[in-house]
């Protein structure tokens, strides 16, 4: 809405509708909220007090509570907040006019009877929303104001873990009373803290809480290790694959070298003479035929058939 994010801009057109259509009520409770922004306390009771008239409505009692307060007169605060239309207000709305109600307590310096105003049930609320955020903020300021510091701190963490919309400081109070300072929000990992050296020394960063913060370092040197026990891995599976592709297999796997043999070894495996002429007489065929022998008989006998051949041919 632009009246959070430019109140006076807000004030200046809400100023204008105000002049163009006073009687609507819609308006008049626009420009009443505009001037409350930007500390028009006295405009911006006027214009609240007209657009209750108009519309019946009494949701921003708590406006013209707090308009009161800063004009400087807590009574009236407290008459406004003591209206008998304030207990048919929403819980929003009416725990917004028991915190006004203990601010005017405190401005009159009545601080326990501003706690008295704070003790409400909505204290035990457990469920994030902006108006239990407020209330326990209001009351740890309290308590701390009544020197009640351990319970402060209680209530100023409570605010802190429901307060979702930043609608109030309470980290930065829970670190004073802690010792420490607020350097940085994260969303997932939490509030980041410093110690405050009072010297000017330097400073040790930790993480609140600390049950958290001490859980976070045993995971993250866990992490470390895992992850580092996975790039060794990775690393020499690598190392094997650039291997496999330059060698065409993997060289993990040696080849065993040739066994040296001593000369003994080696002229006992030669074979001797006698057994090369062995395998030489081996080669030879087995059953080879051997060459037929003629006498001198069966020479002359065929010499003496041919010349009776030769003589038979001539008669």
């Amino acid at each position: 809405m632009l009246v959070d994010e430019d109140p006076e801009k807000a004030y200046r057109h809400a100023a204008y509708a105000r002049r163009k259509a006073s009687r609507l009520s819609t308006v008049r409770e626009a420009s009443g909220i505009a001037a409350y922004t930007v500390g028009k306390w006295q405009e911006a009771l006027a214009d609240l007090r007209a657009a209750r008239r108009m519309s019946g409505r009494d949701n921003f009692l708590a406006v013209m509570a707090d308009c009161e307060r800063g004009l400087g007169r807590p009574e009236r605060a407290l008459e406004i907040a003591s209206d008998p239309a304030a207990a048919n207000l929403d819980t929003a709305d009416r725990i917004e006019l028991r915190i006004v109600a203990a601010g005017a307590r405190r401005d009159m310096g009545d601080t326990k009877a501003a706690l008295a105003e704070l003790q409400v049930p909505e204290l035990k609320e457990r469920r994030a929303r902006p108006y239990v955020a407020r209330l326990f903020y209001a009351y740890a300021d309290v308590l701390e104001e009544l020197g009640r510091t351990d319970d402060a701190r209680e209530y100023f963490a409570r605010a802190s873990s429901v307060d979702r919309e930043g609608v109030t400081d309470a980290d930065e109070r829970l670190a004073v009373l802690e010792g420490v300072e607020l350097v940085d929000i994260d969303v997932e990992d939490g509030i980041v803290w410093t110690d405050v050296e009072e010297d000017g020394g330097s400073e040790e960063f930790v993480e609140a809480p600390r049950d958290r913060r001490n859980e976070a370092e045993d995971l993250g040197d866990q992490g470390e290790e895992r992850r580092g026990a996975r790039d060794e891995r990775r690393e020499s599976d690598d190392r094997r694959d650039d291997r496999v592709d330059d060698g065409g297999r993997d060289d993990s796997e040696e080849s065993p070298e040739p066994e040296e043999r001593s000369e003994d070894e080696a002229r006992d495996d030669r074979p001797e003479d006698g057994d090369r002429e062995d395998d030489g007489a081996r080669d030879e065929p087995e059953n080879a035929p051997e060459p037929e022998e003629r006498t001198e008989s069966e020479d002359s006998s065929k010499n003496e058939e041919h010349e009776d051949d030769r003589d038979r041919d001539r008669d």
